[in-house]
């Protein structure tokens, strides 16, 4: 059915596109005389006209562009002789977009996009822009699909304020990070509600979704290590009750089982009828630093240790000099030789306490054993026996096992085998498949008639560098004749 009314009279007001319509020789735009126009054309338009968000018809096969005020905005440069201009011609460098576009609505279906990036020539040079786009089929007087409605949404500046923010975010994370900065928090006092920033949630165990939307302070105190929970919360309750500035340092315990130390710094907030209302501040993660004074204070325990140690062990130089000695000038050139040896087995060591393992040589575990205990030897071919094949010890392994050699060896001196005249050490080891195993027996000292029941320092240290550094076990059998110790440690690891 035809329109009745005249192409003078359509479409009534419009603003600058509806006069537009009025002044434009439609005959040879391809659409014919408005007074032609189908009631479906004329409906739409005057529906579109009306609309304050950008909305385009593009109307039978070529998709001729009718639009309003606020699509002339959207189009730029390109207006108004893109008005009433086929699709694919006013928009040639998104000609196939469009295409699909035609094909899809004309056929009946609809499309609609989300920040769909286009690159368009509204100034005459190429510009990246984003969309929101929804395209929908315009049915004909016949009820056929006669052309595509789009409504145009530009969202470029939105699209790209986010992706500022989101560097600008990951800048501030990168920050934070190096300052050790988890985040901020405020905790509403009388509504019990915590909020927080999410990385700082989710340090805590807490959904990072509830940072924002706010969570009891139960759920966040739930990430706290366990011993360390009664004494935070207790610190709490006191900031709350005496507006005293809050400062503590405590552990976090993380879903993998790993532990996290922070300080919390803070301080609570009266509302205008002096009552606690906000407590507001700040996590930092000092695990570092935690560990580094950890390091320090271990570091120091070993110093002290070994200092122990080497007087025990100068002490035993002595007695096996004196006993070997037929001269004071014979018993000076056993104990200067002596103690040059323990100087070389300890260069061996040294390494693994300062940090510097690297600086290592690769050697054999004959050399590496004969190192450590030639210091021990008093002449006797039965005090100390060692055997086994030539296996070769990596850089990193070195200082682990000289360590354990080491400790063993003055744990013999102080009170085993090394420690009476007659006493005996047997080092025997093997390579055998992916596994290297050593074996140290010790015969002729004290009487041990029941097992130790304290661990020392250097117990310690021993077992750190078995299991720790190489990978490995060990175990101590402590037999009534002399102890008896037994390491396995995976090949790998000991060529490393």
């Amino acid at each position: 059915m035809k329109g009745s009314v005249s192409d003078e009279s359509f479409p009534f007001g419009g603003g600058e596109n509806g006069a537009l319509i009025r002044a434009l020789d439609w005959p040879n735009a391809g659409l014919g005389p408005i007074s032609e126009w189908p009631e479906s054309l004329k409906t739409t338009v005057s529906v579109l006209l009306r609309s304050p968000v950008p909305i385009v018809l593009l109307w039978g096969p070529d998709g001729i562009m009718i639009y309003n005020d606020a699509y002339s905005i959207f189009a730029g440069g390109r207006h108004p002789l893109l008005f009433g201009s086929k699709v694919r011609e006013g928009w040639p460098e998104v000609a196939d977009f469009n295409d699909n576009v035609m094909k899809v609505g004309l056929s009946g279906g609809t499309l609609s996009y989300r920040n769909k990036e286009l690159t368009l020539h509204r100034s005459a040079v190429p510009e990246q822009v984003w969309m929101n786009l929804d395209y929908s089929p315009v049915l004909g007087d016949d009820g056929r699909p006669e052309g595509v409605l789009a409504i145009v949404v530009e969202t470029t500046q939105q699209v790209l304020a986010e992706r500022a923010l989101a560097i600008t975010e990951e800048r501030l994370r990168q920050a934070l990070n190096a300052s050790g900065m988890v985040g901020t928090f405020a905790w509403h006092v009388r509504s019990d509600t915590f909020y927080s920033d999410a990385r700082f949630a989710e340090m805590f165990s807490v959904d990072p979704a509830k940072g924002d939307k706010g969570a009891p302070l139960s759920e966040y105190l739930a990430g706290i290590h366990p011993e360390d929970v009664q004494r935070i919360a207790d610190a709490v309750n006191h900031t709350v009750l005496t507006q005293e500035k809050y400062v503590q340092e405590y552990r976090l315990l993380q879903k993998d089982g790993s532990i996290r130390w922070v300080e919390m710094r803070g301080e609570c907030l009266c509302g205008d009828n002096g009552k606690p209302d906000r407590f507001v501040g700040v996590v930092i993660d000092i695990t570092n630093q935690k560990n580094a004074q950890e390091r320090q204070r271990l570091l120091a325990r070993e110093a002290d240790h070994r200092v122990k140690n080497i007087f025990a062990n100068f002490h035993s130089m002595i007695s096996l000099s004196a006993r070997s000695a037929g001269s004071p000038k014979e018993m000076a050139q056993a104990l200067r030789g002596r103690l040059d040896a323990l100087l070389r087995a300890k260069d061996l060591v040294r390494p693994g306490i300062m940090g510097t393992e690297h600086e290592s040589e690769q050697t054999t575990m004959d050399t590496l054993v004969r190192t450590v205990l030639q210091p021990y030897e008093d002449g006797s071919p039965d005090r100390i026996v060692i055997s086994g094949p030539n296996v070769p010890v990596g850089a990193k392994a070195v200082t682990g096992l000289a360590l354990v050699l080491h400790e063993t060896a003055t744990n013999a001196v102080k009170y085993g085998a090394l420690s009476r005249p007659d006493g005996s050490i047997h080092v025997t080891w093997d390579a055998n498949g992916d596994y290297f195993s050593l074996n140290w027996d010790e015969t002729g000292g004290p009487e041990i008639n029941i097992k130790p029941q304290t661990r020392g320092f250097g117990s310690t240290l021993i077992d750190r560098s078995v299991t720790g550094e190489l990978g490995g076990r060990i175990e101590h059998d402590w037999l009534r004749n002399g102890l008896r110790l037994k390491l396995s440690i995976p090949l790998q690891r000991l060529l490393a």
